[in-house]
């Protein structure tokens, strides 16, 4: 199937690595010209020659913190100067600390809410104006599954994640008249850099050695396995598709059929 994305352009944040990374090289395999982000500047530009090189799109590396409001919003004004317009944007960076709340700290919490949805409130307040003016576009927040199926050891990614479901939904109510349009898409467990450190937290939480629950981590998805990044970059590609601009204001999981989240299993696993 031809996406319609020739020719498009896209802003994605958190684009040096994991999801972010795998999205922008699945918009650019589809023929769209991106700006990717990220705070550390040697992997963004790495991340972006490499896609360029496989795919022969202009891909433009902008570092940007998107803790920080002038960031955010140099990264959408010099994305769209680059670019000339902003047909798509995804947001994507960031991710906010997994645990109990006896082991979340106030630095937790504020580094969870200030990327995870404050950074994606950043980039909206910059780029939708844009949008309205060159009379449309397409949103696509990547969220998470915590947002929707809550869970005791997920109550930091779920706050941030359930506040920026409702900020996707809000806002799709909102801009439909102006021809812009918004998805979320929420991931369940994905195999990124990040893995790693949230089977070390879930073995510390659950004191079980780090081979067990990552063995153990398929344990709450039906299909026995966590999501790749390219299953969820190949979703983000689909949607982000002109032909898929009437999906607005609602939110698509792409877990597994993940019923119940990993951390609830492992509690109510027998103990020995």
């Amino acid at each position: 199937m031809d996406l319609k994305l020739t020719g498009k352009t896209a802003l994605v944040t958190g684009g040096s690595e994991g999801i972010g990374r795998g999205i922008a090289r699945a918009l650019a395999k589809e023929g769209v010209d991106v700006a990717i982000c990220a705070r550390r500047k040697e992997p963004l530009e790495s991340a972006a020659a490499a896609i360029a090189k496989e795919t022969g799109r202009r891909i433009i590396a902008i570092p940007a913190d998107l803790t920080k409001d002038a960031d955010a919003r140099r990264f959408i004004e010099e994305g769209h100067r680059a670019l000339g317009r902003v047909d798509i944007m995804v947001n994507n960076a960031g991710a906010a600390p997994g645990g109990v709340i006896e082991h979340l700290t106030e630095e937790d919490w504020e580094k969870g809410l200030q990327l995870k949805f404050m950074g994606y409130v950043r980039c909206l307040r910059y780029v939708l104006p844009i949008m309205v003016r060159q009379g449309g576009g397409r949103v696509v927040n990547l969220i998470g599954n915590d947002g929707v199926k809550p869970s005791y050891w997920e109550i930091c990614p779920g706050a941030a994640n359930a506040a920026g479901q409702n900020l996707t939904l809000s806002l799709a109510g909102q801009y439909g008249r102006h021809n812009i349009s918004f998805v979320a898409v929420n991931p369940g467990p994905v195999r990124t850099e990040r893995w790693t450190g949230l089977v070390k937290a879930m073995s510390r939480d659950m004191k079980i050695s780090y081979e067990e629950a990552d063995r153990l981590a398929p344990a709450s998805i039906p299909l026995g396995r966590i999501a790749e990044v390219e299953e969820v970059a190949n979703l983000v590609a689909m949607l982000a598709s002109p032909l898929m601009h009437m999906v607005n204001g609602t939110m698509i999981e792409i877990d597994g059929g993940q019923d119940k989240p990993l951390m609830d299993r492992f509690r109510d696993r027998p103990r020995a």
